[in-house]
């Protein structure tokens, strides 16, 4: 058996996943420095939406057997949320403004992802979701909005804005956030190589490594352009409270 079979063997059948939400600053940042320093890796994990479920979603979750880790989070953790993001932009070079999100429902651009994937444009679509929620600040949760991007990346409109309401589309969704259950996913980016799991921007580089099977790291860039970013308003969502990772 060869080294790389022996070592799936240890770890288990499953390929590595990268548990990322379009909503959360952290995941951006995470996918930003994946698709950079590690190209390699990011052709090997499986994509993994994570997103907080409207009632409709969390009916069809409950109902499968599975749990969403909802956690409060005060104002003071949110306005250290804005300062910690502002610095980890920095450190990329990046520019970024702040999104306004006003009763948004999350299902509209993840389940979107997942009629992308069916249009073999899944990862773009990711790609281009963060570009235009955290560089252009636009409402992703805005129909017009995955139709604009559906145009963008070539494929149909139709499937992408009218997933949301798709019956098959919301099992699918489901589906999604049993796995995220399942893998016992709290926050994001969350990572996964076998039995091994990893939280937080930061853990990033311990991840690669492990899915290379080395302990080689690259270091994310240390340019820096500052920026002004707003704050965001509190709420529910996945469990923030690790400087690199959120929900």
């Amino acid at each position: 058996m060869s080294g790389a079979a022996d070592g799936r063997k240890r770890r288990g059948t499953k390929p590595p996943r990268f548990y990322f939400s379009l909503r959360s600053p952290y995941s951006w940042l995470a996918h930003h420095d994946l698709m950079r320093h590690h190209p390699d890796v990011a052709a090997l994990v499986e994509w993994r939406p994570f997103w907080e479920p409207d009632e409709r979603s969390r009916k069809l979750l409950t109902d499968a057997g599975g749990d969403f880790p909802y956690v409060a989070m005060s104002r003071a953790k949110h306005l250290y949320v804005l300062q910690d993001v502002r610095r980890l932009v920095r450190e990329r070079g990046l520019e970024s403004t702040w999104p306004v999100d006003r009763d948004p429902c999350w299902e509209v651009p993840h389940l979107a992802y997942l009629a992308a994937v069916d249009a073999g444009r899944g990862p773009d679509f990711v790609q281009l979701a963060y570009r235009k929620r955290w560089i252009e600040g636009e409402d992703i949760c805005d129909s017009a909005t995955i139709s604009a991007m559906a145009k963008e990346l070539g494929v149909a409109e139709e499937p992408l804005v009218e997933a949301v309401d798709d019956p098959e589309m919301r099992r699918r969704g489901a589906a999604a956030l049993l796995d995220v259950d399942r893998d016992g996913v709290f926050g994001v980016p969350f990572l996964v190589h076998g039995f091994d799991k990893f939280w937080g921007v930061d853990r990033l580089e311990a991840f690669a490594a492990s899915v290379r099977g080395s302990t080689a790291t690259a270091p994310a860039s240390k340019d820096v352009e500052p920026r002004t970013i707003e704050p965001p308003t509190t709420g529910q969502g996945g469990d923030q409270g690790h400087a690199g990772g959120c929900g």
